[in-house]
């Protein structure tokens, strides 16, 4: 794994919404997803297309999710298709029926290298609630099962939000019974289904920042933050901290790193259109999947040209454009705050990030703003 790549040129990060059809209605849905596909969505032709301009771009990750990608019959050949030209799959499914023993063995035969499921709490009244049907628990957990009886490696994805927050070192407690190789922890953006009601305070940021960096130091799975940028902000203060101690070789690494599947993690620094680019159903090339601003549309342009040229990217890798206190901010190049929420909360991609308690230090010189 590459840990200094050129985010100007490729981005770490590419997902592609296959579809917006699910049977599930979660309250914290991005996408608002319904039960039929578009006929709009891209067309498998189209899909190969992409995959190979991510192939040629070299990102070293790529997600299908939605959505449901299960709802698109094609799915399988797509997986196989990626992974016969040099692009590892992640792929993110719902627990419905649709996700059976036999889809995920399928999907492993064709060549998937993680299955990235979500589970948002311990029980299933906590999971099932967020997820609006019942029995989405139950599929879930049998779904991490069933891939790890083939050995097809398990990534949980939990969202958190005022509903689950209390809930959480229970979560915990069921993820390290799992056998996963990542979690990933996501922080509620207010688009789409999700709310501002839901969305935590800045100090519960931290704390939650806390309990990630404490249950990292113990567990075998490793575990990143999704619309969180501030919490590399928190590890580097850790470390710093630990270090003085004398406690530095026991810290976990950062970032850059990669899982026993092949698939990494992040270096430092990435951000929404700064080494991560989502594609939608239509086409649409977005920042991420939490910023609804489009650069553009891949049938019309090429996913590099776009991500590599648009004035949208450009100006969301360059930390001069940060307002407020992420504009003067001494960690501004390893976080720069949530675009995404900052966008969601006060309608400006540039503004600081709303949930940040870090006030930054008075000698820190701002970057000369832009006329």
């Amino acid at each position: 794994m590459e840990p200094r790549l050129d985010f100007d040129e490729r981005p770490f990060i590419v997902i592609w919404e296959t579809t917006q059809a699910c049977d599930l209605a979660c309250v914290h849905c991005r996408a608002c997803a319904q039960p039929v596909r578009s006929r709009l969505e891209l067309s498998t032709d189209e899909a190969k297309r992409l995959i190979d301009e991510v192939a040629a771009l070299g990102a070293p990750v790529f997600v299908l999710t939605g959505g449901d990608p299960l709802k698109r019959p094609d799915i399988f050949e797509l997986v196989e298709y990626a992974s016969t030209h040099g692009v590892r799959i992640s792929l993110t499914p719902s627990a419905t029926p649709l996700l059976t023993q036999e889809a995920i063995c399928r999907l492993k035969q064709c060549g998937l290298a993680r299955l990235a499921i979500s589970l948002d709490g311990p029980t299933a009244e906590i999971h099932d609630a967020f997820r609006r049907v019942p029995g989405s628990y139950d599929w879930t957990l049998r779904a991490v099962r069933w891939a790890r009886e083939i050995g097809l490696p398990v990534q949980i994805n939990t969202t958190i939000t005022r509903h689950n927050l209390q809930d959480l070192d229970a979560t915990i407690a069921l993820l390290e019974q799992l056998d996963i190789v990542l979690w990933s922890v996501f922080f509620l953006v207010p688009t789409g289904r999700g709310s501002a009601v839901d969305l935590l305070s800045a100090e519960e940021f931290e704390q939650v920042f806390d309990k990630l960096h404490a249950t990292s130091q113990r567990v075998k799975f490793d575990i990143k933050s999704t619309e969180a940028q501030h919490y590399r902000r928190f590890l580097l203060q850790r470390r710093t901290e630990e270090k003085r101690k004398g406690n530095g070789r026991s810290l976990p690494p950062m970032g850059g790193t990669s899982t026993a599947d092949g698939i990494g993690r992040a270096p430092r620094g990435i951000n929404d259109g700064k080494g991560f680019v989502f594609i939608s159903h239509l086409g649409e090339v977005f920042p991420s999947g939490f910023l609804p601003v489009s650069a553009g549309n891949v049938r019309r342009q090429s996913l590099a040209e776009l991500y590599r040229q648009s004035p949208l990217f450009v100006s969301l890798r360059d930390t001069k454009n940060l307002k407020g206190k992420c504009g003067i901010c001494e960690f501004r190049e390893v976080c720069g705050g949530s675009r995404a929420r900052a966008y969601a909360l006060t309608g400006d991609v540039f503004a600081e990030e709303p949930c940040c308690v870090w006030q930054p230090k008075e000698t820190v010189i701002p970057y000369p703003r832009r006329a």
